[in-house]
C-alpha cells in the first residue's frame, strides 16, 4: 500500500502526525456492528466465496442501481458470466467517481487484495484474477475473516420464524466474538405484503400458534421475542414506510386482523393495521427491553417489472418524506418514559433531523438518533 494510500481521509499533511496518532489507537478497537444483514449460515458454513462478482457486485445494490441508471440491464447482467460483468463494472467504473460506493470498494480492493491499480477496462481481468485467486485461499474464509477483521459483535437480521440453529451453532464456535440475531418482523407486520400470510402460517408452525387471530399472532410474536433474547439479541428492526403508530383496542385490531387476513382491508384499514403493529412491537420492547430500531421512509421495491423478474434490494428502494412528531405520539405516550424502553429512530429525509428528530430526542430517555442510511451514506 502507497504512503499516500495510507494517508487516506486523514487531511491536509500539516494535520497528519495528529491525524495518524488518533487513527493508530483508534484502530487498535475492535469492531461492534449493531446493524447489519450479514446471513449467519454462511459463516457456519465457511466456504469459500465464488468469485468477484458474487462476493462485491451482484450483493450491492448500490451499484447495480447506478448501473442501471446507465443503461445497464439487469437482464444482460443475469445473462451474462462473472468475467463479463466484470468487464462492465470495468467500463462503468468512472461513474462511480466521488461516490461512497467507490470510496468503499476502492478500500475492499486496497486492504483486503493488494489492488494498488484504478479499476479500468484495459487491467480489469488481471485484478478479477488476483482477487479470485486470494478468495480461494483459507484465509479468506467467512471465519478467518471474521477473526482478521477484529469483530467483537456482529448483528445480523432474522426473520420470526427463523430458528437461530446457525446463531446457535455458532456460539459453540470459538470466534473471537459474537454473532447475535436481530427480530425483525416486517414479514408479519403488513398485510400488503404478498407473503403476509405465508410468513403468518410460518410463525404459527414454528411456536405451535395458529395464528388466525390478532390475539393468536401476539402470543406467537412474545414467544419468538423470548426465543431470540435468549440466544443473544438485543433489538428489533422495523422496515417501516411510515413511523405511525396507532393506539387500538384489542376489538379494534382484531376487526383489522379479520378483514386484511380475508383481504377485504381497505388501503386506509391496511395502513391502520401497520401503525397498530409498530405500537404493539413499543409495547413488547418495553416489557422485555429489547432495543427499537426503526427505519421509516422507504417506499421498496418502486419499479413492479424490476421487482418481479428480479425480487427485492436490487436498488429500487426510493425514499419519501417522513415525519414523526405525529405519528410517533401514539407511541411516546404508552412508553416514552418507560425505563426499560429504547428506540433508535433512522430517517432518509435530511429535513427530519432538526425538525423533529432532535428535538423528539432531546425530551425522551429512551430515545436515540441512528446515523444517515442507504443514499446518505459517507465517510
Amino acid at each position: 500500500m502507497s504512503s499516500a494510500y495510507a494517508n487516506r481521509y486523514l487531511g491536509a499533511a500539516e494535520h497528519l502526525p495528529l491525524a495518524r496518532s488518533i487513527y493508530a489507537e483508534m484502530r487498535k478497537y475492535p469492531i461492534i456492528s449493531p446493524h447489519g444483514h450479514v446471513d449467519a449460515a454462511m459463516i457456519l458454513a465457511n466456504k469459500n466465496f465464488t468469485d468477484p462478482v458474487s462476493l462485491l457486485l451482484s450483493p450491492d445494490h448500490y451499484i447495480l442501481r447506478m448501473l442501471h441508471s446507465q443503461g445497464v440491464t439487469y437482464e444482460s447482467l443475469a445473462a451474462n458470466s462473472s468475467e463479463d460483468n466484470w468487464k462492465v463494472l470495468a467500463a462503468n467504473w468512472k461513474l462511480f467517481r466521488s461516490t461512497p460506493s467507490r470510496i468503499w470498494f476502492q478500500e475492499i480492493l486496497a486492504t483486503l487484495f493488494d489492488v494498488s491499480e484504478i479499476l479500468a477496462p484495459d487491467n480489469a481481468m488481471k485484478i478479477y484474477n488476483q482477487i479470485n485467486e486470494k478468495l480461494a485461499g483459507p484465509e479468506f474464509k467467512p471465519q478467518q475473516l471474521f477473526k482478521r477483521f477484529n469483530i467483537e459483535l456482529l448483528a445480523t437480521t432474522d426473520a420470526t420464524d427463523d430458528s437461530l440453529d446457525a446463531h446457535i451453532k455458532l456460539s459453540q464456535i470459538d470466534l473471537d466474538g459474537r454473532v447475535i440475531p436481530t427480530f425483525r418482523p416486517d414479514g408479519v407486520s403488513d398485510p400488503e405484503r404478498p407473503d403476509w400470510k405465508t410468513n403468518l402460517a410460518a410463525l404459527g408452525a414454528r411456536y405451535g400458534i395458529e395464528i388466525t387471530t390478532y390475539a393468536n399472532l401476539l402470543a406467537a410474536l412474545r414467544k419468538a421475542r423470548a426465543h431470540f433474547k435468549d440466544n443473544g439479541a438485543t433489538a428489533t428492526d422495523h422496515g417501516v414506510l411510515s413511523a405511525r403508530t396507532l393506539k387500538l383496542s384489542s376489538s379494534e385490531t382484531e376487526v383489522l386482523f379479520t378483514k386484511a387476513f380475508s383481504g377485504t382491508a381497505t388501503q386506509s384499514e391496511i395502513s391502520d393495521f401497520r401503525a397498530a403493529m409498530l405500537f404493539e412491537h413499543a409495547l413488547m420492547a418495553a416489557d422485555d427491553g429489547l432495543v427499537m430500531q426503526i427505519h421509516p421512509g422507504s417506499l421498496r421495491n418502486y419499479d413492479a417489472q424490476i421487482y418481479a423478474d428480479f425480487g427485492a434490494d436490487k436498488g429500487f428502494d426510493i425514499p419519501i418524506a417522513t415525519t414523526y412528531t405525529r405519528e410517533l405520539h401514539p407511541m411516546l405516550n404508552a412508553v416514552g418514559k418507560h425505563p426499560n424502553f429504547k428506540a433508535v429512530l433512522f430517517t432518509l429525509d435530511e429535513s427530519a433531523y432538526s425538525r423533529e428528530l432532535a428535538p423528539l430526542a432531546g425530551a425522551y430517555p429512551g430515545l436515540r438518533l441512528g446515523p444517515p442510511w442507504w443514499f446518505h451514506d459517507s465517510l
